[in-house]
């Protein structure tokens, strides 16, 4: 750990902070599949390799793609939440492979929610 003497030195190890964890994200906006057990089990792996395949096959690269445990919604399991920047929160619930495509090219790159599929938002 770098010693802090002054406030420049305090500057330099936030802004190291800020590229690290930018860099992690993968990108500004965010896809979140629930990986817990019983998402698992609903097909969350399924939909995970979607994501990623979708997301490859349009060159989709400034996407981070994340994965969380339960949040205790089982019965909507496989979840997806997508986060663009500036935008609410989307959780889209009961999203099989197929729902893939059309949530990518809808919300993602056009910005429009599939309200048929959306189970939660932060707004």
């Amino acid at each position: 750990m770098p010693k802090i003497r002054n406030l420049e030195d305090l500057r330099k190890i936030k802004e190291s902070a800020k590229d690290l964890t930018a860099a992690r994200s993968g990108g500004r906006t965010r896809i979140i599949v629930g990986m817990g057990t019983c998402g698992i089990a609903a097909g969350a792996r399924e939909v995970m390799t979607a994501i990623l395949a979708e997301l490859e096959k349009r060159g989709i690269k400034d996407v981070a793609v994340e994965t969380t445990g339960c949040i205790g919604m089982c019965q909507f399991e496989p979840l997806v939440d997508v986060i663009r920047p500036g935008e609410p929160r989307i959780t889209y619930g009961n999203v099989s492979p197929e729902d893939v495509p059309r949530i990518i090219a809808e919300h993602l790159i056009n910005g429009n929610v599939v309200t048929d599929k959306v189970i939660g938002r932060t707004d």
